[in-house]
């Protein structure tokens, strides 16, 4: 697994970083992604992303299966959020 270039392509395959993961957090009552120096909240929109996050799935067929749910383009809103995660080290390239 490498670093996820933060310059996403349709064709990059996301997924969690090893020491991350996604969990619910029922205090909260809402998903976090939890790693080893700190939390990230997560709304309903980040968390359906980062779950389809598989190391299988490509940035295009994760914002396909969004835009079904959800009935909009949601392709470049994956993009950034993916990005900004990568900047951050949480996401890479599978």
């Amino acid at each position: 697994m490498r670093s996820l270039d933060v310059d996403l392509t349709g064709a990059t395959v996301p997924v969690l970083w090893r020491l991350a993961r996604l969990d619910f957090d029922p205090v909260r009552q809402r998903h976090v992604l939890l790693y080893p120096e700190g939390t990230v909240l997560l709304n309903d929109s980040g968390a359906a992303i980062l779950q389809l996050c598989d190391g299988h799935r490509t940035v295009s067929e994760i914002a396909r299966i969004l835009q079904e749910r959800y009935g909009s383009d949601v392709t470049a809103d994956v993009v950034e959020y993916l990005s900004g995660l990568a900047e951050r080290e949480l996401v890479r390239d599978a």
